[in-house]
C-alpha cells in the first residue's frame, strides 16, 4: 500500500484551495476569516482501495484568502447525508456539531464548521458561502426579499433569517432542490450562498451575485444614505486628528479595559469619517451590526462619542468616560433580558468599538490582531449600512437572535479550546535602542512572551529590520526615536499608542558610552551621555508615565543601567555618573509612581559584548586597551573577573526585565537586579 503521507493531492482539492484563496484574497467578497467554501468528489479509500465520496469543507475558524489543504475538513458524503435521518430538530440542531466528527474521512485536517451541512446537503459539487458587503446590505434592508427579486429575478432566492446549523442546510438544500433555475440565494441578515457544477461555474455565480448587487446599490442608492453633513463633524485634517487620536488613546483604553485589558487598533479611513461626519451615524449605530460574524467580533454596538472633532482632547477624554457606564449598564441589561440558565456567563460590558466623529475608529481584542480585525469588521459594517439605507431601511436582526449567536454554546466551546494566553499578553511594550543588543534581545523576549513590542531606535531602518525579524505588525513595529529629544519621544510615544492602543511596559535601554579618563573627558563627552541616559530616560518615563496613569492599568517602567552605577571603575566618569543618574531615578520614579500601580525597577548588567552596539562603536577597544586584552577577547576577560566565570550575553538581560515585568513579580518596585555574573565590588548594599 502506499503510503499515505505520499499520496498527491487530490484535484479536487486543489481546485478548492484555489478558488478559496482568489475569493478570499479580495474584502469585496468576503471579510477575514469569514464564509466558507467547499467541493464535493472521489477519493481512493486507503485501507479498502475503493473509492468514496467526500465533501471538503473549509474548516471552523480558517480564512479563505491563505486557505491550505490542511485548513479543509474532508467528511464522507453517505455519512453526512445519513444524518438527516437522526437530525432531532431546530431546538437541538447545535448537537449535530458534534455528529459532523463521525464522519470525518481520515487523520487531521481542520474542525468541521456549523455550515459543514450546508455544503454536504445541498445536491451540488461546489458550493460558497460568502459575506460581501454587497450582499449584506441586500440581505439587511428592510425589503431585502422583494429586492432580491427585483435585482436578480429568479435566479437568486431569498432565506429568511435563520441561525447558522443544520436546519439552515436542510433550508437551502430544499430551495436548490425547487429552484433548479437559480445560481444561490440571498440569507436574510446574513450573507450569501452561492453553487456550480465546477469550480469555476461556482466561482464565477457567487461573483455574479456580489458584483450585481454592488452595480445595483451603486445605480440606485440615494446621494446621502447616511443623511446629511453634521456641522462641526467634518473630518479634522489627517495630522490634527492623529495627534488627537494619540492624545485620547490611553482614556479610550482605560474604558476598553475595565473588564480585561485589551490592546488596540486605530482606524481614520475615509469610509468611517464619512460614518462619522454624517447625521444618521448615531440611530445607525445603536442599531448595531447584523451578520454574526461582525457582531462576534464587535459586540453588538459600539461606544459613540456625542462631540465633534473639534472638541479637545481633554473634553473628548472627559465625555467618554461619562458615556462608558451608560453603555456598560445598556450591555448588562442586554445579557439580562436575553440570557438563560444555559448561557455562557457575560464577557464583559466593556465596548470593542470607540466612534470618534472628526478623528477615527480605535477597536480592541485580545491582541492586536484581533483588535485590527474587529475594526475591519466594523468598516464592513458600516459598507453595509450604506448600502441598505441606500436602497431601502438598513434592519438588521433582531436583539434576541444577535443574543442567540453572540452567547451560542459553540462559541464558547470554541473560546474555551483557545491555548492559554502567554505571560505578557495584551501588553504593550516599547524599548529604546532596540535594534542591538541589549534592547534587540528584550524586544525579541518580551514578544516571545506575548506581549506586542514597539522597537525605537536613533536608525529607523535598523529600528523596522529589528521589529521585523520578531513578526509582522501585529506584533511589533520600529519607530525612529532621538531620546535626547523631547518632541521626538512625544513623537515615539504617539506612535506607541496609535500602533497598539497603548502602552504598559517601557524599557530605558538606548544608550552610549565614551571611555575616557577625566582629564580627556570634554564638555561634550559629558552632555552627550547625559543627554541621552540621563535627560533622555527621564523624557522616556515622563511621556510613558503620562499614558500609563491615564490608562489605569498600572504598568512597569525599566531602566537597564549598569554595574557601573555603583561600581567606581577607571577611566569612565561620564558613564559611570550618568549610570548612576539612572539608577537613582529607578528609586525616584518607584517612590512617586507606586500609588497608579506602576513599578519602576533596573537591571545592572556588566561586561556583555556580543551583539552590543556600544561596545562595537569604540568602546569595546577603549575597554580592552584599558584592560591590556584583545578586544576579541574582552567577554572572556569579563567573564573571568566574575564569582561565576561566565559570560553574560544580551538574553540574559532581557531574561530579567521579563521576571520583573511577568506574573510572578507583581510586588516588587524600586529594585536593581545585577546581570554581571557576580561581581562582588558591585553589590548592592
Amino acid at each position: 500500500m502506499t503510503d499515505i503521507a505520499d499520496r498527491p493531492l487530490n484535484g479536487t482539492v486543489a481546485a478548492l484551495v484555489e478558488r478559496s484563496n482568489r475569493l478570499g484574497a479580495n474584502p469585496k467578497n468576503t471579510n477575514y476569516a469569514g464564509g466558507n467554501t467547499s467541493a464535493k468528489g472521489v477519493e481512493t479509500d486507503p485501507v479498502t482501495n475503493e473509492d468514496v465520496e467526500l465533501v471538503w469543507v473549509k474548516g471552523s475558524g480558517g480564512d479563505l484568502g491563505t486557505l491550505k489543504p490542511a485548513g479543509l475538513a474532508a467528511l464522507r458524503l453517505d455519512r453526512l447525508r445519513a444524518l438527516v435521518d437522526v437530525y432531532p430538530g431546530v431546538e437541538r440542531e447545535d448537537e449535530m456539531v458534534a455528529a459532523f466528527d463521525y464522519c470525518l474521512h481520515g487523520k487531521g485536517g481542520a474542525a468541521p464548521s456549523i455550515d459543514t451541512a450546508m455544503h454536504g446537503l445541498v445536491d451540488s459539487a461546489h458550493v460558497d458561502h460568502l459575506h460581501p458587503d454587497s450582499g449584506i446590505a441586500i440581505a439587511t434592508a428592510a425589503d431585502g426579499e422583494e429586492l432580491t427579486r427585483k435585482i436578480f429575478g429568479d435566479a437568486v432566492v431569498w432565506v429568511p433569517w435563520r441561525r447558522p446549523g443544520f436546519q439552515l442546510g436542510l433550508d437551502i438544500a430544499e430551495i436548490k432542490a425547487q429552484n433548479p433555475q437559480a445560481i444561490g440565494c440571498i440569507l436574510g441578515g446574513h450573507g450569501i450562498t452561492a453553487w456550480g457544477g465546477t469550480s469555476e461555474e461556482c466561482e464565477a455565480n457567487s461573483l455574479k451575485i456580489i458584483d450585481t448587487a454592488a452595480e445595483y446599490i451603486e445605480a440606485n442608492s440615494k446621494a446621502e444614505p447616511f443623511g446629511p453633513a453634521l456641522d462641526g463633524y467634518a473630518a479634522l485634517p489627517a495630522d490634527e486628528r492623529r495627534a488627537k487620536a494619540a492624545a485620547i488613546a490611553p482614556a479610550v483604553r482605560a474604558i476598553a479595559s475595565k473588564d480585561r485589558p485589551m490592546v488596540g487598533h486605530f482606524t481614520d479611513t475615509d469610509a468611517v469619517l464619512d460614518f462619522l461626519s454624517s447625521a444618521e451615524h448615531p440611530r445607525l449605530a445603536e442599531l448595531g451590526t447584523s451578520c454574526p460574524d461582525h457582531f462576534l467580533r464587535t459586540k453588538v454596538k459600539p461606544l459613540v462619542l456625542d462631540l465633534p472633532g473639534t472638541a479637545s482632547a481633554e473634553e473628548m477624554a472627559t465625555r467618554l468616560k461619562e458615556l462608558h457606564e451608560p453603555y456598560r449598564e445598556d450591555y448588562q441589561a442586554y445579557y439580562d433580558r436575553n440570557a438563560t440558565q444555559d448561557s455562557p456567563a457575560i464577557r464583559g460590558a466593556d465596548p470593542l468599538i470607540v466612534l470618534v466623529p472628526g478623528v477615527g475608529m480605535f477597536s480592541f481584542g485580545k491582541d492586536k490582531q484581533t483588535a485590527r480585525v474587529a475594526g475591519e469588521f466594523y468598516v464592513n459594517a458600516i459598507n453595509v449600512m450604506r448600502g441598505a439605507e441606500g436602497v431601502s431601511t438598513y434592519a438588521p436582526i433582531d436583539e434576541a437572535e444577535k443574543f442567540r449567536i453572540e452567547y451560542w454554546a459553540l462559541e464558547e466551546a470554541k473560546l474555551q479550546r483557545m491555548p492559554a494566553p502567554k505571560p505578557l499578553a495584551t501588553r504593550i511594550a516599547l524599548v529604546t535602542g532596540a535594534a542591538s543588543g541589549i534592547g534587540k534581545a528584550i524586544a525579541e523576549k518580551l514578544a516571545a512572551e506575548g506581549a506586542c513590542v514597539v522597537v525605537a531606535d536613533l536608525d529607523l531602518t535598523k529600528a523596522q529590520d529589528a521589529a521585523s525579524a520578531i513578526g509582522n505588525t501585529d506584533v511589533a513595529v520600529g519607530v525612529r526615536v532621538d531620546v535626547s529629544d523631547e518632541d521626538a519621544v512625544h513623537a515615539m510615544v504617539d506612535a506607541a499608542v496609535l500602533a497598539f492602543g497603548g502602552l504598559d511596559l517601557v524599557v530605558n535601554n538606548a544608550g552610549l558610552s565614551l571611555s575616557k579618563p577625566l582629564l580627556e573627558t570634554t564638555v561634550q563627552d559629558w552632555d552627550v551621555q547625559h543627554d541621552v541616559m540621563a535627560k533622555g530616560s527621564f523624557l522616556v518615563s515622563r511621556a510613558a508615565a503620562k499614558v500609563l496613569i491615564e490608562q489605569e492599568l498600572g504598568g512597569d517602567i525599566v531602566y537597564i543601567s549598569s554595574k557601573n552605577s555603583v561600581f567606581a571603575g577607571p577611566n569612565n566618569i561620564a558613564y559611570s555618573a550618568v549610570k548612576a543618574d539612572q539608577a537613582h531615578q529607578v528609586r525616584l520614579l518607584a517612590a512617586e509612581l507606586g500609588e497608579y500601580g506602576i513599578k519602576v525597577n533596573g537591571v545592572n548588567p556588566d561586561g556583555v559584548v556580543q551583539g552590543s552596539g556600544i561596545f562595537a562603536g569604540g568602546w569595546g577597544a577603549k575597554r580592552a586597551e584599558v584592560y591590556g586584552v584583545e578586544e576579541k577577547d574582552l567577554g572572556k576577560f569579563y567573564a573571568q573577573r566574575t564569582l561565576l566565570k561566565r559570560e553574560v550575553l544580551p538574553e540574559h538581560c532581557a531574561n530579567a526585565v521579563f521576571v520583573l515585568c511577568g506574573p510572578n513579580m507583581t510586588h516588587t518596585t524600586g529594585l536593581h537586579v545585577p546581570v554581571d555574573a557576580g561581581v562582588a565590588a558591585a553589590f548592592l548594599r
